[in-house]
């Protein structure tokens, strides 16, 4: 019955064997091992042939048949087994060992260009992180019962059974490892003595050669492939682990560091921790994650390398007497030289992690503003600010690899001193005959104890490296500050479970707060940013929203409705007031949340519509025309299919913010929470949503709480209307809303629906509505311009003379290493010949020569770091060039195709921000560390190899042709698996930027991913993405195996195969054979090596990666004869004639034969529908896009012209202000130019004292000193377009374009009218009429033409004129006939 199960027939089987296998081994060691023996004969030899059948049968039953027997597929979880389990799970131990199951993929790979990833073995159901979360994740995640302790405590309590297995196979390669000087010392005892001289025979001691190899090469292989799948596991579920983390986490606004003085007070304390939180979050799962990998063979420490050494010193004991001792005292004794300089290491190393962060944080905020950037003409600065952040991380980085040069030195002087030391007592003190075999297998024991020490060192470093990774995953989830109800010792917790027991006069279903207050952090009283500006929201008394109506919050910018919203979602700190306090919002009927930048995925439409509801065709039609989206879908060829791209590149702020409504109306949700999602939306949009989606049946009986500042549009529909300043609840009134059947005429709209819901019909091409994408995977070998690209960033201005003197330095030590070994056999040999031996003689030369090696070694290392350091800086100086130096033409909905002629011409827009923040971590990460560290040992390997083959062929000639056979052996493995594993590799790549992209994402939407409720949904999506990078980077590193264990085979054949020729055939001297088979050793050693570091420097190299990044296309670099004279611009006249735009060299025009001019301080208005090409025209006249036709500034043509002189001379105002990471000084003068009080003036001309003018006493107002975060995230957006308008005013430039918008627009249009210099040009994208009534003129757009341009009272005059239909469809028209002084009857 035991049998029918899977588990039991697996453990009976297993079982079985064992008991074969044991009873096979005995009869072996009873009937086999006596005829290695020179002394003893089996006892059943007399049986003859049948001795011979029962071994063969008890060999077949015992060990062939179980090693060859298929392994059983037993689930993890019996209800949902995989459909076709991986290969490595059912292979035989035979396959599984030698790795043969991987057969399939290696020689499939190396028959294609590239093998995809769909032909790869599926991901084993024992490594998915569904898996792993349920085993681990209880002693792991501290909010599922691991114990708030150091990260490293709970990973070694939670993988202890595969740290015991690593433990015992490591432990197992060591002693059999011993095995290679005993049998070497045996060998050469036998030339020297005679068969008298062991009871082996001396073919026992060649096959021990072998088998040692083998054995050892079987045990470590299998070591590595745990390891290995251990460090793939605990990737996957550290990723897992931030990002469930990062879901509980405070949205709060952090400044780059670089900002802020790091040595203040603010980095004390909790705040430290929050400080640069992206860059820290991108990071830990790229750079510390591969730093922890980095660091998986340090279990070494503690068991292959004590054991060694301990077998090491009694072997050197048996052989060299008590001067043994003297060499492993001098080990002991200058053992703390490398362990001080371990501790040095480390410091450095901590120190250049917290500037990486620094440098991520200063990039991803560069890069969300990039197109802001460009269109400033702040490449330069940018520029410089990231080059800072690096030059900060390279000084510690160079300070790292310099003490990490002292340390290989010392690791590299201590075995030589020890062994120098250790023959000096032997042969002076102990007066003993130092013999051939003494020397060369001590000398074996000596270059592993070299190789070992050297191991202690670098995994010492990896270690302490690894222990700071591992303690930034503990800060990161111990001390980052977290929501109310995931930190249990906030004193607000209880009152989180709103509608209970805690609740003072409130039914279960009530929305509202009780005497509350709220601040951004509860690490400080009010302090919402690390600036210290000061906030708290206040509720006092009760206050209550009526269930089922629409609830409207308004208010002065900066006084608090956003805050009211985050606070009802609980994202704000709750501060009790009373025993009465509370705030409550039920979530048993969904809770949907339009925030005020709208959020979208990098998604399709629909997905981002849909989100985390099921698809209901119906309703979603519904949706689709009651937010408007209609007409806007018929412009993009694929519809809903179309790809919004990151932060929805591909729409307008219009359109972005009904996709967002559209996905909260959509929802089940009973409460939704809008805010200000009316803003960028043109009065006759934003009265269709009004009347279509507010008024509609949609919302009918749900609650709706909206944040807005267009009252007038909204209040007929409003039940109640709550006024905020300074924090606190001005005025809360009740109202009776509109009847429904008087809405349309209340609202007086005149629309034509037609405008909204139909479009002119679509063209013939279909698209398939892709627009990020997937990332070019690289074929073949790594490119020769990628190794050109790093050979001369290396070389510096000189390569030749920095490469030939690197190479010669380096040949010269490898040659030293040589004579240095064959000076010992030399000086063994003297003992051979008749005479006495000077000692003191030999000693001394070769004391000499092992000095002569260390101070090579030192010289090329210091050399090497030094062209590492050059090579690392001037890759990453490129590679920010470019991405600053990228055209920024944006995707327009009406030309949204993607094909080959225009693809690289929107590299921006196709590209994610995570693969180019991927460039700047993962990547650089590689270029300063991975690559030159295995780009050394590569050229290491290459001389050793040609010089130990050489050294083999003086003494051995015949051995030139095996030899050759076996590097050319190994290269053939190697060509064969390099194919397979590049394929790997680069998916393995591509695959880790969707899990980035991901993190970045979601960051940016957790108030919107939490209001929703929606992090189960986001962390399944993440799930499928880190199964997607296991399940390649588990093929890759056994691909690893499968090439090292083929090399160490052929390594053990040549090794016996020349200790075979030597004994057997050549019969030399002692010291000849024992020379050969060192370099033997050495030399296939070398060819493994060689071919090991030629893999993992190719298959790991990301150069080609960054490369790939240095072809982007660029925008025309600044010349000589394109700058303009120094008087230039004198005025702000604008001519343009027949001008042409279009967004990709073959694509359809946008604009066409545009043909218009304005004089020096005209004020022109902008208006047109959604996508008639106001924004293409702005972006035109600052060469944003492809232009054909001639723009005229101040009468120099801006074709010819430097595009930084064009952008730095004009200025442009988004819709969405973005601000960089800094002061609000150096937002408004990046370059410092221009005086304090310069800027403050025009801070108060733009309107900042009277937006500040009501703000409560003790909370801080803006200054030139307030830290700004990235993007202005700790700023308000009506605040944003405040500093948005006094940067554009203090460049002083004399044509400003405005893209207008609601929320401050009553401040900046005043400041227009009242304080802009006469001589300034405005040109306004305009949203709402009345901005523009009084402007000099007006211009009409349509589908890419101008239809009407002129003065504003004459365009009003024309009966079927369009800009007076505009007017006509307004329920402000008398107010707008009277701003344009016309009658409004004329």
């Amino acid at each position: 019955m035991l049998t029918s199960f899977p588990r039991w027939r697996v453990i009976f089987r297993r079982h079985l064997n064992i008991v074969l296998c044991v009873t096979c081994v005995v009869y072996g060691y009873i009937d086999l091992f006596p005829l290695a023996t020179t002394i003893k004969m089996p006892p059943a030899l007399c049986k003859g042939w049948l001795l011979w059948l029962e071994l063969a049968l008890l060999g077949v039953a015992g060990i062939l048949i179980p090693l060859l027997t298929p392994r059983e597929y037993v689930p993890v979880d019996p209800k949902h087994p995989m459909p076709k389990p991986n290969p490595e799970q059912t292979a035989s131990i035979f396959s599984l060992g030698m790795f043969f199951f991987l057969d399939p993929v290696v020689f499939e790979a190396y028959g294609v260009p590239h093998l995809p990833y769909e032909r790869l073995p599926p991901l084993a159901d024992i490594d998915s992180i569904k898996h792993l979360k349920g085993i681990h994740f209880r002693h792991l995640d501290p909010f599922s019962g691991a114990k708030p302790q150091n990260i490293l405590v709970n990973l070694v309590r939670s993988f202890r059974y595969e740290i015991i297995i690593l433990w015992t196979l490591a432990a197992s390669s060591a002693v059999v490892l011993f095995g290679e000087p005993a049998a070497v010392n045996q060998l050469l005892r036998y030339l020297l003595e005679g068969a008298s001289s062991s009871m082996m025979r001396v073919w026992f001691w060649i096959l021990i050669l072998f088998l040692v190899t083998f054995v050892d090469s079987l045990l470590t292989e299998w070591y590595l492939r745990l390891s290995l799948q251990t460090v793939v596991n605990l990737e996957a579920l550290l990723t897992q682990l931030v990002f469930e983390h990062a879901l509980r986490i405070r949205v709060k606004a952090e400044p780059s560091s670089s900002s802020i003085d790091l040595d203040s007070e603010a980095e004390k304390g909790h705040k430290k921790n929050n400080l640069n939180l992206v860059g820290k979050i991108n990071n830990l799962v790229t750079t510390d994650l591969t730093v922890i990998s980095d660091a998986r063979n340090c279990i070494a420490l503690i068991s292959e390398i004590p054991v060694l050494l301990s077998l090491y010193a009694v072997f050197l004991h048996n052989i060299l007497g008590w001067s043994a001792f003297v060499g492993i005292c001098l080990t002991i004794m200058l053992a703390p030289i490398p362990a001080y300089i371990s501790r040095i290491t480390r410091k450095y190393q901590a120190l250049r992690m917290k500037k990486s962060d620094a440098r991520v944080h200063v990039l991803t905020d560069i890069m969300n503003i990039l197109r802001m950037v460009k269109l400033f003409g702040w490449e330069k600065r940018m520029f410089w600010k990231i080059s800072e952040a690096r030059e900060e991380e390279l000084s510690l980085l160079r300070k790292r690899q310099y003490t990490n040069l002292w340390g290989s030195v010392s690791n590299f002087s201590i075995p030589i001193v020890a062994m120098a030391g250790t023959y000096a007592a032997y042969t002076l003190i102990m007066k003993q005959n130092l013999t051939a075999s003494a020397v060369f297998s001590s000398l074996v024991v000596f270059e592993n104890l070299q190789r070992y020490i050297n191991a202690i060192f670098m995994y010492w470093t990896r270690a302490l490296a690894a222990k700071v990774s591992l303690d930034r995953f503990t800060d990161f989830l111990l001390d980052t500050e977290l929501l109310d109800n995931h930190n249990p010792s906030s004193s607000s917790t209880q009152a989180l479970n709103v509608g209970h027991s805690n609740i003072v006069e409130s039914s279960p279903d009530e929305i509202g707060f009780c005497n509350a207050s709220f601040s951004w952090s509860s690490n400080t009283n009010g302090t919402d940013t690390p600036s210290g500006r000061k906030f708290i929201l206040k509720i006092n008394d009760k206050l209550s929203f009526k269930r089922g109506c629409l609830n409207l919050i308004t208010g002065p910018t900066g006084s608090g409705k956003t805050s009211m919203l985050h606070a009802l979602l609980g994202e704000m700190h709750f501060i009790r007031s009373g025993p009465d306090s509370f705030f409550h919002l039920p979530r048993h009927g969904g809770v949907a949340y339009a925030a005020q930048e709208s959020w979208v995925q990098n998604e399709t439409i629909k997905n981002n519509i849909l989100f985390a509801s099921e698809y209901n065709e119906t309703r979603y039609k519904e949706v689709i025309y009651a937010c408007g989206l209609e007409r806007d879908l018929e412009l993009f060829d694929a519809g809903d299919d179309t790809e919004v791209g990151e932060k929805g590149i591909t729409l307008s702020g219009g359109q972005k913010a009904r996709l967002t409504l559209a996905r909260a109306v959509y929802s089940s949700a009973n409460t939704l929470l809008l805010d200000d999602v009316l803003a960028a939306l043109d009065v006759h949009t934003s009265k269709w949503i009004v009347e279509k989606c507010f008024a509609g049946e949609l919302l009918k009986d749900r609650t709706i709480i909206i944040v807005t500042h267009n009252v007038r549009l909204v209040e007929p529909l409003a039940s109640s209307i709550i006024t905020m300043k300074d924090g606190q609840v001005y005025e809360s009134r009740f109202y009776s809303p509109a009847p429904i059947e008087d809405l349309h005429e209340t609202l007086h709209n005149n629309v034509d629906g037609k405008d909204l819901v139909n479009a002119s019909p679509k063209g013939e091409s279909k698209s398939n509505g892709k627009l990020v994408v997937p990332e070019e995977i690289q074929e073949g070998h790594i490119s020769r311009n990628s190794i050109k690209l790093y050979i001369s960033a290396a070389g510096g201005k000189h390569p030749v003379l920095y490469f030939a003197t690197l190479l010669a330095m380096m040949v010269l030590t490898q040659f030293m290493g040589v004579v240095q070994t064959w000076f010992l056999g030399f000086w063994s040999s003297q003992y051979e010949m008749p005479g006495k031996v000077h000692v003191a003689f030999y000693l001394g030369i070769y004391v000499i020569m092992l000095f002569f090696v260390i101070i090579l070694n030192a010289g090329t290392t210091g050399i090497y770091i030094s062209g590492a350091i050059r090579g690392s800086r001037r890759i990453h100086k490129q590679l920010a060039e470019m991405i600053l130096g990228t055209t920024i033409r944006r995707v327009h909905s009406q030309t949204f195709v993607i094909n080959d002629a225009n693809v690289s011409s929107r590299w921006l827009d196709k590209t994610p921000t995570s693969r180019i923040v991927t460039r700047f971590t993962q990547d650089i990460n590689a270029v300063d560390t991975f690559i030159p560290e295995w780009a050394r040992l590569f050229l290491d390997q290459t001389l050793k190899l040609i010089l130990k083959l050489a050294a083999i062929v003086i003494l051995s000639p015949i051995f030139f042709v095996p030899g050759v056979l076996a590097v050319v052996l190994g290269y053939t493995c190697a060509r064969i698996y390099l194919k397979s594993q590049m394929s790997v590799r680069r998916e393995m790549l591509v695959a880790k930027a969707p899990v980035l992209g991901h993190f970045g994402a979601t960051i940016s939407g957790l108030t919107s991913i939490r209001a929703y409720g929606a992090q189960n949904m986001i962390t399944e999506r993440l799930s499928s993405r880190i199964d997607r990078y296991s399940r390649s980077a588990r093929i890759f590193y056994n691909l690893q195996r499968w090439m090292a264990l083929r090399m160490h085979l052929i390594s053990a054949l040549f090794i016996a195969l020349l200790a075979w020729y030597l004994v057997y055939v050549q019969k030399d001297s002692a010291s000849n054979t024992g020379f050969s088979i060192n370099m033997g050793a050495t030399f296939t050693g070398a060819i493994f090596g060689w071919i090991i570091n030629m893999n993992m420097l190719e298959g790991h190299s990301t150069l080609e990666r960054v490369n790939s990044y240095l072809q982007i296309e660029q925008e025309p670099k600044p010349t000589a004869q394109g700058t303009p004279p120094a008087y230039w611009p004198a005025t702000g006249e604008l001519r343009v004639d027949k001008l042409c735009a279009r967004y990709s060299p073959d694509g359809p025009e946008v604009l066409h034969q545009l043909s218009f001019s304005i004089k020096s301080g005209e004020r022109i208005g902008v208006v047109g529908r959604s996508g008639s090409g106001k924004s293409s025209l702005a972006l035109s006249l600052l060469r944003g896009i492809y232009t054909t036709g001639e723009v005229m500034y101040d009468g120099i043509s801006t074709s010819l012209m430097n595009l930084d002189s064009l952008r730095s001379n004009v200025t442009i105002i988004p819709q969405v202000p973005e601000l960089i990471s800094g002061t609000l000084r150096q937002n408004l003068d990046p370059f410092e130019e221009i005086d304090d009080l310069t800027l403050n003036d025009t801070l108060r001309s733009a309107g900042l004292d009277a937006l500040q003018e009501d703000m409560a006493v003790n909370e801080d107002k803006l200054s030139l000193d307030t830290v700004i975060s990235g993007g202005g995230s700790n700023l308000s957006v009506g605040q944003r377009q405040i500093v948005a308008l006094a940067r554009a005013l203090v460049r002083r430039s004399k044509l400003l374009i405005l893209d207008e918008d609601y929320k401050t627009d009553n401040i900046i249009q005043n400041y227009l009218r009242k304080e802009l210099n006469k001589d300034v040009t405005l040109i306004t994208i305009a949203h709402r009429l009345h901005t523009i009534m009084d402007y000099d003129k007006i211009m009409v757009l349509e589908a890419g033409n101008i239809v009407e341009y002129g003065v504003p009272s004459e365009l009003l005059t024309q009966e079927d004129g369009k800009f007076r239909a505009l007017i006509e469809g307004s329920n402000d028209k008398e107010a707008l006939y009277a701003l344009s002084q016309v009658n409004a009857h004329s």
